[in-house]
């Protein structure tokens, strides 16, 4: 740390103070010059990027946010959250009904979407994804956009099927709602980002599950249920600095896997920029690290680049 203190650029101080006061930060006299140069680290790897984005070698910007001072360890370790786990096959998705799908869908646009949301220093973004699609198929079924709770399903979900602020899985998440006879509201049961006791009882329940649905590990297939269903859950990989420090635009990572993914999101419509037929297309995708990441709390992901960041792997809904 000490030695990383002194490599600091002083031309940066007043950034650096600005950057701390806005995302609230504050460090003991030992870390801060640890903390100091993994921004500025990451402040050149964001500002290389960028410098591409201008010669037209990429299709999206890169900017500072509130992960700015994290190794890609510490990042991966806090903000991510998704776990592939093991699950009794349940019905398939059959794209073969839907013949023609519109040419782009935003499912925000006729209230099936809540607000951002923040799962925090806790890798719980597999619980913010699958109430999320949960929100919009009781939505779709009722009327009423209700937020739902992730923290019923961080402190009721069995710890040996799904490991809370360690990771998790959607479909585990559908089958939990299923089997305890619903999930709370948001405002019943509030977020802390952190396990506890469980206090879900029936009389806070504001969603069901009946069962849930996979979908085939292809694009198109995703495409016509986010056109015929709503918004889906889905898992990306979400390893990269490209992804954290993701600022605006079409988000492309070739280095991306299209399996052993990490973060769990959810697809909330799919469009195109500029003409449609000049590979543009982009999959809408709300994250769960608040309005200040991207645009808003959302990404605009590749469509159509070869299932690019695993973003169709493991897609799933409930249904009510």
């Amino acid at each position: 740390m000490a030695s990383a203190a002194h490599s600091r650029d002083p031309s940066l101080d007043a950034e650096w103070e600005e950057w701390k006061k806005k995302f609230e930060k504050t460090y003991s006299p030992d870390e801060e010059g640890h903390r100091r140069a993994l921004w500025e680290e990451n402040k050149k790897i964001i500002e290389k990027h960028n410098a591409e984005y201008e010669q037209g070698k990429t299709t999206y910007t890169m900017g500072l946010n509130q992960f700015s001072d994290m190794t890609d360890t510490e990042f991966k370790k806090k903000m991510t959250g998704f776990q592939r786990q093991r699950i009794k096959k349940r019905h398939t998705f059959q794209d073969h009904l839907f013949l023609s799908v519109p040419k782009s869908v935003d499912w925000r646009e006729r209230g099936f979407v809540t607000p951002v949301k923040n799962q925090g220093h806790c890798a719980s973004s597999w619980a913010f994804s699958a109430t999320g699609a949960l929100e919009g198929q009781m939505f779709r079924k009722t009327g009423r956009l209700i937020p739902l709770s992730e923290q019923n399903l961080l402190d009721c979900m069995d710890f040996n099927v799904t490991h809370g602020c360690r990771g998790g899985f959607m479909q585990r998440a559908f089958q939990y709602v299923k089997d305890s006879g619903g999930l709370a509201t948001e405002k019943s049961y509030p977020y802390k980002g952190l396990g506890g006791e469980c206090r879900f009882h029936a009389g806070i329940s504001a969603a069901n599950v009946s069962d849930f649905v996979q979908v085939p590990g292809c694009e198109k297939a995703l495409m016509k249920a986010v056109a015929k269903v709503g918004p889906i859950s889905v898992a990306v990989d979400a390893s990269h600095s490209s992804f954290r420090f993701y600022e605006n635009g079409t988000y492309y990572e070739p280095q991306c896997r299209r399996v052993h993914l990490n973060h769990a999101v959810l697809v909330v419509g799919y469009g195109f920029e500029g003409e449609e037929s000049n590979g543009n297309s982009y999959w809408l995708v709300k994250n769960s690290w608040g309005e200040e990441w991207g645009m808003r709390g959302y990404v605009k992901m590749a469509k159509d680049w070869n299932n690019n960041c695993g973003i169709a792997t493991y897609a799933t809904y409930p249904i009510v």
